[in-house]
């Protein structure tokens, strides 16, 4: 049957208006009118039935179309009463399946009551047939259903439809009705319930393609709740004659054990597995394989990640340990494939079987993973099928690679990583990028545990590092890291550090300063090697090192050089000064770390210089005169230049403006070092030395907890006739200090009770300026003086004249609310 005559037009224009639409607001405008026009479709069966009852508003008996009473999961007692084994509780989930399946057909009903007249003179002026008439309106009216929930909007109410065409007799019919309820029921939905009787008459249902169907629908439909109903008709279907059955069996099988392993149980599981995986028939044998992988390996619902986030998985088999034993029939079933024992139907571009080699090339790296007696029967099929796999297409390249990883698993054969070494360089140099990326990948397996490897791709890897594709040089840069040890550590630094000028993506340009400074740290041949990288990494990104970086920097230099053969301390002081000299030359500002790093630097050793300490603090003062410096940049720079002035014992003018600018900055430290330095240099500049020496940046500073130097001070005190001092008394409490040991301590709290409030002696009077008495009078004369204030005016509130913002009192019954008088003037 061609397109144009499976679809109707309706469809058709909903096909192509979704494929046309240039917004989302159009795309949404599309599926509403759709909505309206499946409510009015669906509203068609009821009311050409009420027609027939002589009145097209008639009552609106709903037709069940394919759930006639005989084949109906929902309609009587017969349906439910056959399975009388099923558990208690499952039996009332399908009575209240029952009951919501009636409310539902009367709420669809109720739903499109105002579309059925339309729907009605549509079908007497010649308009398509109803849904119940036709199964294959019934089947495109699901499938536009479905584009309907697919695009975001709900279709709840054609959902009864899909189950009952799933129990149509026809198979296209049954399966559009299976798939629907599998894409569009949620799994708490009741109408999954609805379904479990025609799913088991499905499956121990004669015909092949019946029971296909089902075993499809079990995998996507069953939930937790509904296993014990199914679980016993899918077991049976593991035996069944069709190959097609069996496959399906076990992934179905593999489904109910996932979501209930209490019911279908791990050893039973693994039983049927073991059974299966030597099926005559090849698809039976790879479909187990998939099973007994993600076992294994521990992907899909077996990952850890899976069953960190959802408990009820905790019981699935976590290890390969029920499948150690099959390694010399996985060995066996693998040596036939290679020989082409299989049908020329599973070979894919002249290779045999390519999924099924690397299945069980993945399930072997498993099962031998440190284990000797495992790996030993592997190595003689991994090199053969190694071999076989180099035909120079894709999917032999992907057998390979698969070969590698695995030789890379298990426990190591020299002849084999041998073997694997030299497949993986045909992939580096290869041209294409993806041999490359799994080539880097595979190399990166192999220098993991074996780094002697490394040495002979080193120049293929950098080169991979130069290439255009990111993901590319993330992996080579992860390879390199791996590779790299104490004897290429330079070559691979300068590499990295060269690359990294040229790169300008931050997330790279940060992932290489952090591999470049964690290699210089952990392979460095030589401190002064050291000080030279991360000084070189300073000045190219210094903006993305950690500040930890720098403090290692500086503590080796201040330690001085414990590998120098002449014992001499203070060369790896002298370079570093040297180079930071150099530094302050160029024209453009270091970055910040590099520019922290050089001020301690040179403030601490800066007299190991060649140059004149005059003429550093001339060029470190010009440097801190730049605009745009940190706060704590400053603070190095000026203490810098204090140290360098009390070695030198001068200080020169360009020092001294810096210093004074320095006085007035916003930042309090900064000002009072500045201001404490200018008063030293004033007033006693013979304590510079003392105050700042010569390299004590690894002096322990001792404290004087006593502080003895002011024992001095104190005698010429008390010779004067000053008062000893004594200590106060040791006292844990927070109360104030006691004024006297003689004085009784009070009590801390106040534990006497209130005393009784008392009446006032005189009561106050509210004068309300005129507002009036209870019998509604006047108090006083309209328009007139106020009388003279009486003896009682002392004890009267008086409120003439204020603003009554709390509202006015309510006058008296029968009396009239008087106006204010006018204040006097």
């Amino acid at each position: 049957m061609s397109a144009s005559q499976s679809l109707t037009k309706d469809f058709f224009e909903l096909i192509k208006g979704i494929g046309e639409a240039k917004s989302k607001q159009e795309e949404d405008r599309i599926i509403l009118q759709e909505i309206v026009n499946l409510k009015r479709i669906l509203a068609g069966p009821s009311s050409d039935r009420g027609r027939g009852h002589g009145n097209g508003g008639g009552s609106h008996s709903y037709k069940d179309d394919g759930f006639s009473h005989h084949s109906s999961p929902v309609h009587g007692r017969d349906a439910y009463g056959s399975n009388a084994h099923a558990h208690s509780s499952f039996g009332k989930a399908t009575d209240r399946a029952r009951d919501i399946f009636n409310s539902a057909k009367d709420a669809a009903q109720s739903a499109t009551a105002a579309a059925s007249a339309a729907a009605s003179s549509n079908m007497v002026a010649g308009g398509p047939p109803p849904l119940s008439a036709s199964k294959k309106r019934s089947r495109e009216f699901l499938v536009r259903l479905m584009y309907v929930e697919m695009l975001g909007h709900d279709a709840s109410f054609g959902y009864i439809k899909a189950v009952e065409l799933a129990a149509s007799s026809s198979i296209l019919h049954k399966r559009t009705g299976y798939v629907t309820c599998g894409a569009c029921l949620s799994p708490s939905h009741e109408f999954r319930f609805m379904l479990v009787n025609q799913l088991q008459r499905d499956l121990g249902s004669a015909n092949v393609l019946e029971a296909s169907v089902a075993l499809l629908a079990v995998s996507r439909l069953i939930t937790a709740d509904m296993v014990p109903a199914v679980a016993t008709e899918v077991s049976k279907l593991v035996h069944h004659g069709s190959d097609m059955v069996r496959k399906k069996s076990i992934f179905a099988l593999h489904r109910l054990h996932c979501l209930d392993p209490n019911t279908v149980a791990g050893p039973d599981l693994v039983a049927h597995l073991r059974r299966m995986l030597c099926d005559r028939d090849p698809g039976v044998m790879g479909a187990t394989l998939s099973i007994i992988e993600s076992i294994c390996c521990g992907t899909g619902v077996h990952s850890r990640t899976n069953k960190s986030r959802n408990p009820t998985t905790a019981a699935l088999y976590p290890t390969a340990t029920p499948f150690k034993d099959l390694v010399p029939s996985l060995v066996s079933i693998l040596k036939q494939v290679c020989e082409h024992r299989l049908p020329s139907d599973y070979d894919y571009h002249r290779m045999p079987a390519p999924w099924i080699q690397m299945k069980i090339i993945r399930i072997l790296g498993t099962l031998g993973r440190g284990d000797l007696r495992s790996s030993e029967g592997m190595y003689e099929i991994l090199s053969d099928c190694m071999r076989r796999s180099d035909t120079g297409i894709n999917v032999g390249y992907a057998v390979c690679y698969e070969c590698v990883r695995t030789i890379t698993t298990i426990y190591p054969n020299t002849v084999l990583l041998d073997a694997a070494a030299d497949a993986i360089s045909r992939f580096i140099t290869s041209r294409n990028h993806n041999l490359k990326y799994i080539g880097v990948t595979g190399l990166a397996a192999i220098v993991k545990d074996h780094p002697k490897y490394a040495a002979q791709h080193q120049m293929s890897v950098i080169e991979c590092l130069e290439d255009p594709d990111e993901t590319l040089q993330r992996k080579t840069l992860d390879l390199l890291f791996r590779m790299t040890n104490p004897i290429n550590v330079q070559f691979i630094t300068d590499k990295l550090l060269q690359f990294l000028r040229t790169t300008s993506d931050e997330y790279l340009r940060r992932d290489l300063v952090t591999r470049i400074a964690q290699i210089a740290e952990r392979y460095a041949p030589s401190n002064s090697w050291y000080v030279q990288a991360v000084t070189a990494l300073f000045d190219i990104a210094g903006d993305l090192v950690r500040p930890d970086v720098a403090h290692n920097l500086m503590t080796l230099i201040a330690e001085g050089s414990e590998d120098n053969e002449e014992g001499d301390e203070d060369a790896i002081r002298r370079e570093a000064v040297e180079m930071f000299v150099d530094l302050l030359d160029r024209p453009a500002a270091p970055s910040k770390i590099l520019m922290d790093t050089m001020a301690w630097v040179l403030g601490e050793y800066a007299y190991l210089a060649e140059e004149s300490l005059d003429a550093i603090v001339i060029k470190i003062s010009a440097l801190a005169q730049k605009p745009g410096h940190a706060p704590s940049t400053k603070k190095y720079l000026v203490a810098a230049i204090m140290k360098l002035v009390a070695q030198a014992g001068t200080c020169p003018p360009v020092a001294t403006h810096v210093i004074d600018d320095f006085t007035r900055s916003r930042d309090v430290d900064l000002q009072q070092r500045c201001l404490e330095f200018q008063g030293m240099l004033a007033t006693a500049n013979h304590l510079l030395a003392e105050v700042l020496p010569v390299d004590a940046s690894c002096e322990d500073i001792e404290a004087d907890a006593g502080l003895s130097f002011l024992d001095a001070y104190v005698q010429t005190a008390l010779a004067n006739g000053a008062a000893s001092y004594s200590p106060p008394a040791e006292d844990d409490s927070d109360d104030d200090d006691s004024l006297g040991a003689s004085v009784a301590r009070k009590p801390k709290f106040n534990i006497t009770p209130y005393a009784e409030p008392t009446k006032p002696q005189h009561q106050i009077k509210v004068d309300h300026g005129g507002l009036p008495a209870s019998n509604g009078a006047p108090n006083g004369t309209h328009g007139g003086n106020r009388p003279a204030p009486g003896p009682e005016a002392a004890n009267t509130l008086q409120l003439r004249n204020v603003a009554n913002v709390w509202g006015k009192p309510a006058p008296a019954t029968g009396g009239a609310m008087p106006i204010a008088p006018a204040p006097a003037p």
